[in-house]
């Protein structure tokens, strides 16, 4: 029987992985959930992270230039897919302050909540479990510069108390939560994103709150 555990990030292009100032990527051992999943794999520990980060995905709301953004009009098939699962990992809500999008804190807040109802009403195959979902408040933006400036502009003011709300939401849901501003913050290089130093923090940050969650998986 397999024993593995299995842990779904569900992401945008923090998690991706995306340099800043360009539009490489950086390899998986300098993501975060590469970091994590190395650190979690100690000795005859097995863990299985599977990545699903897609750049400029929104909690609930449609990109009106790419299509395929919502998390929530996707997240069911990949749970489906995906299943069984353990843990599902969450971290968005930065680009919900796109400046074509209106939205504050609550907004984005609310439809990260969708997605949580989402995930936990998938139709997975039966007898398969109900995994357990960590909410990661993303860094706060910080004057988004350079050429994804324009994109965000105004993103900084209008995301604030978005981690406050994010932890509302993981208590009213029953969800975890931690809060990347703890540790870290938006990059250095595009205000938005991660440096790969970054990484590495929110990645060594995360291990032990994945690792109680699949103990008690």
């Amino acid at each position: 029987m397999d024993q593995t555990k299995h842990i779904l990030v569900y992401s945008d292009s923090l998690t991706w992985g995306i340099v800043p100032g360009t539009r490489r990527r950086l390899p998986f051992d300098s993501r975060w959930p590469g970091v994590m999943h190395n650190a979690l794999n100690i000795g005859d520990v097995r863990i299985r992270v599977t990545e699903d980060c897609l750049n400029g995905r929104r909690t609930a709301f449609d990109d009106p230039y790419k299509p395929g953004r919502n998390a929530l009009a996707g997240i069911q098939q990949v749970i489906e897919a995906q299943s069984p699962l353990d843990v599902v990992v969450l971290l968005l809500g930065t680009n919900d302050f796109q400046s074509m999008h209106s939205h504050d804190a609550w907004h984005s807040a609310a439809g990260l909540a969708a997605v949580v109802n989402a995930v936990r009403t998938a139709p997975t195959e039966p007898g398969m479990p109900v995994p357990a979902i960590l909410l990661v408040a993303p860094p706060q933006l910080d004057d988004p510069r350079g050429p994804i400036g324009p994109k965000f502009a105004g993103g900084d003011v209008a995301s604030r108390g978005l981690a406050d709300a994010i932890r509302q939401v993981s208590e009213d849901t029953e969800c975890a939560f931690f809060d990347a501003n703890s540790v870290t913050t938006s990059s250095t290089v595009d205000g938005v994103h991660l440096d790969a130093d970054q990484h590495e923090t929110l990645g060594r940050a995360l291990t032990p709150i994945v690792a109680d969650l699949l103990q008690r998986a």
